[in-house]
């Protein structure tokens, strides 16, 4: 009978992860919608701007569509937000967010939004009339219980005017008081407001913000929390697709996995120091650099679905981390490595024309460079604006451009999904060139790669070649790779960074 158990857990942890891949899009796209596109002329970013570069998202083979919060807030970036059951009269109404929702689907494109749940704003009425009860001394007003107040003054609390009590801002200084988390009346909102959007709205899923703040630095409490919280979107919606923001270290991102959520962003592959940019600035073996940070990954993460990006919002560009301004070529490997590690791979706008920005978080969010005509105007507080390559209508025109090549690079995927939802084995590897072999729902794929930023390789790889045929290349240049069966060995021809995917 134990056995028995034992068994059917594990089943049940194999179709959660077969589940979870077969919900999840395999490149998705991150959109602040205020620095994206006008619709209305009133320089600030729109719904109905999404809406009208919907076809460019489809064209570039971008199956996924994330937004930051679209929700009313005094604030530019909408993380402190006043009403969870609305959209920002900025952006535009509930009416356009369910128009960009059916323009996704039929195109195909899942769309999911940031639900922003370890705080609100100070100016949500939840708080407002929290406070005032408490200045009037009615500390068992229902809205009392919504929020972590204590009479006890410490770290990441703040004062409540009027009062001699105190509330729980772990985003200090940002009129963000922390929710109390612990309420049942609290669970009742969130189940309400996810139910809004998953069902009257038809959004297909949240990207959860800051879940390493929902108790503090309390793993277990956050770990059973998200399970309540994914447990409950399931009951919902089934097959909504959730992904959060823990940014930790790969031991602490596993431990959340284990809450049931389908994905946690990738922070030890992204930016300056992480994975894919160590790989790219190897002086010997990057090949080898880079199996050891997925093999890292693999014995960390097991079968969970991996979410891997180079950037996003809250840090500097990936151009710049990179130190690609002058390397759009080094850009480009960076994103095949990104997408190489397997799962749902997120892309920052503007990363895909190489936009720059870092510093003060406004740097990070500038206005999406279509052209010099058709921008929106930059986000308040913006220090340095900067692009350090040539617009979306240039890039379209250049069959070269870093936005062709991780067009290229959409649609391989789209082509051939082992490469980012198939477990992953290394089965060649001299330090500068690597293949790795996948197999998912019976495609079986060989991915060879040239890790050299300057040299082409060639050689040999003894496999079982039966029915295995060329399918595609990908090159970050001119000079074309190749690869085919002979001789009951696979031969190949890589140029510099090249890739060269052979099926069964």
């Amino acid at each position: 009978m134990k056995k028995l158990v034992i068994w059917l857990v594990l089943l049940t942890c194999l179709f959660s992860v077969a589940q979870a891949q077969s919900n999840a899009s395999c490149s998705w796209y991150e959109i602040f919608v205020r620095s994206y596109q006008d619709s209305d002329g009133d320089g600030i970013g729109d719904l109905q701007g999404v809406i009208g570069r919907l076809d460019y998202l489809e064209d570039m083979g971008f199956d996924g569509l994330w937004l930051m919060p679209v929700m009313p807030s005094p604030s530019y970036h909408k993380y402190d937000v006043t009403d969870y059951l609305g959209i920002d009269p900025e952006y535009g109404t509930l009416e356009d967010m369910k128009q960009l929702v059916q323009a996704c689907h039929e195109r195909g494109i899942r769309l999911i939004i940031d639900l922003p749940i370890n705080h609100s704003s100070s100016a949500h009425p939840w708080f407002v009339q929290a406070c005032a009860a408490l200045r009037r001394g009615e500390e068992e007003h229902p809205c009392v219980e919504y929020y972590c107040f204590s009479r006890q003054d410490g770290p990441k609390m703040a004062p409540v005017r009027g009062t001699d009590w105190f509330y729980e801002e772990q985003f200090s200084g940002g009129g963000m008081p922390d929710l109390n988390l612990e309420s049942e009346k609290v669970r009742a909102e969130i189940t309400a407001i996810m139910d809004f959007w998953l069902n009257e709205c038809g959004v297909d899923g949240f990207r959860l913000d800051a879940v390493t703040s929902y108790y503090a630095a309390d793993v277990e409490k956050n770990v059973s929390f998200l399970r309540w919280l994914n447990d409950t979107a399931k009951e919902l919606k089934p097959g909504c697709y959730l992904v959060g923001e823990a940014w930790t270290g790969l031991s602490t991102i596993a431990q959340y996995y284990e809450s049931g959520v389908d994905s946690f962003f990738l922070f030890p592959a992204s930016q300056a120091e992480g994975y894919i940019a160590r790989t790219i600035r190897a002086r010997s073996k990057p090949a080898r650099q880079y199996e050891g940070f997925l093999q890292q990954v693999e014995e960390a993460m097991g079968d969970y679905l991996l979410a891997p990006f180079l950037g996003n919002h809250d840090t500097g560009r990936a151009a710049g981390s990179l130190q690609a301004r002058s390397a759009p070529d080094r850009a480009k490997f960076a994103h095949t490595l990104t997408s190489l590690m397997g799962g749902a791979a997120f892309t920052y706008y503007g990363d895909e024309i190489g936009m720059v920005g870092s510093g003060d978080d406004p740097n990070k969010r500038l206005a999406m460079y279509w052209n010099a005509s058709d921008m929106t105007n930059q986000p308040p507080g913006v220090t340095k604006t900067e692009y350090a390559f040539p617009c979306v209508d240039e890039q379209l025109q250049d069959e070269y451009s870093l936005l062709n090549y991780i067009k290229k690079l959409n649609h391989l995927k789209r082509d051939h999904p082992a490469i980012a939802f198939g477990r992953n084995e290394f089965v060649y590897n001299d330090g500068d060139v690597c293949a790795m072999k996948r197999i998912w729902e019976g495609q079986e794929c060989w991915i060879l790669v040239n890790f050299s930023a300057g040299t082409a390789h060639s050689g040999t790889i003894a496999a079982d070649v039966e029915n295995l045929v060329p399918a595609q290349t990908l090159d970050v240049g001119e000079t074309a790779s190749r690869a085919w069966v002979e001789d009951g060995e696979i031969q190949f021809e890589l140029a510099p960074y090249g890739l060269a995917v052979l099926v069964r």
